[in-house]
């Protein structure tokens, strides 16, 4: 099968490289998927300039890529769920990603089925966002009537971000660029905060909940909007303590991230504010109860650019220098 590969960390290089491997094996509990579209995310670039090894440590080379929409080929003997021809898609493990490949081996608990809806390339927008959004509302422990603020709204994760907030009750804030005011508040936030004109930190307070999506020095005036007994969870800033141990990191390692997000916990304490990082797992739960949700909100994922699998390094480079209005994907079909 054709894949791309890390083949090393580089903070200045996020190219990967195509190669031709075997189809991978599946155990008894895992399920071959014909990968159809595959999802290009942030995270797939800081994979590759080694940003994520404190979190998850891969052993290079590695198959490139995060979320996957696909077709089920072939079943282990243990595996209840999903049949051959199934349609379905997944935010993959994070021991075993594989996103940017012709085959993946996932296990069944990862997968859900895709909303008949969708198409293959809108399918492969959602896992990943969908799922750093539901993780982070259970980390918000967040309640249906209150208010959230999404910084930064107009890009892929707010697209996501956005209708699902919405569609769990909460009443949702976002600033961003002003020539996508009207596509953000169609996706359901009830206010929009132009950045060049109008600062948020201005106009906005004693609001329930924030989703940091821009990190720097961005966190902190985020805490400000925040009331007393508010919540952050962000996706840029700095993992810390809190974080290591909720996702049973080793001790040593959450000395460590302890140490290393004292800075944010400390500024938290002093806005009387809690703060939570997040680096999101795969949930087949989780992403079959985003899907019920699309299904019922008949949810439709922003797409910025699609390319071809031989133009994977493009879609990379997109991902990290270029503009988004939407997410980013690749196809798995031949030229």
């Amino acid at each position: 099968m054709r894949a791309a590969q890390v083949e090393q960390y580089n903070k200045k290089n996020i190219s990967v490289k195509l190669v031709d491997l075997d189809k991978p094996t599946i155990g008894h509990r895992d399920v071959l998927i014909k990968i159809l579209a595959a999802g290009v995310n942030p995270l797939d670039n800081m994979i590759s300039r080694g940003e994520v090894k404190m979190i998850v440590p891969y052993k290079l080379p590695v198959v490139a890529g995060n979320e996957i929409v696909g077709i089920v080929e072939q079943v282990g003997a243990q595996v209840s769920k999903y049949k051959g021809k199934d349609r379905v898609f997944a935010r993959l493990p994070l021991d075993k990603i594989g996103a940017f490949a012709e085959f993946v081996s996932v296990d069944e608990d990862a997968l859900a089925k895709v909303p008949e809806y969708l198409s293959d390339v809108e399918a492969a927008a959602v896992p990943l966002t969908a799922l750093t959004i539901m993780q982070a509302l259970d980390v918000m422990k967040a309640k249906n009537g209150k208010t959230i603020f999404i910084s930064g709204g107009t890009g892929s994760v707010g697209a996501m971000a956005i209708p699902i907030a919405k569609a769990k009750g909460l009443t949702v804030i976002t600033n961003g660029s002003v020539e996508n005011k009207e596509r953000v508040l169609e996706l359901g936030a009830s206010k929009f905060i132009d950045y060049k004109t109008e600062d948020y930190t201005k106009v906005l307070s004693n609001v329930d909940y924030v989703l940091d999506t821009l990190g720097g020095n961005e966190t902190e005036k985020q805490m400000t909007i925040l009331k007393r007994g508010g919540k952050l969870v962000s996706l840029r800033a700095m993992p810390n303590g809190a974080f290591a141990k909720r996702m049973h990191l080793p001790k040593w390692k959450q000395l460590l991230l302890g140490i290393a997000g004292r800075k944010f916990d400390k500024l938290a304490g002093e806005y009387g504010v809690t703060y939570d990082f997040i680096f999101v797992e795969s949930n087949g739960n989780q992403l079959q109860e985003v899907a019920d949700l699309f299904d019922n909100f008949k949810i439709k994922p922003s797409i910025d650019t699609v390319y071809p699998f031989e133009e994977v390094n493009r879609a990379l480079d997109k991902v990290a220098n270029g503009r988004s209005k939407g997410k980013t994907v690749i196809t798995m079909e031949r030229k």
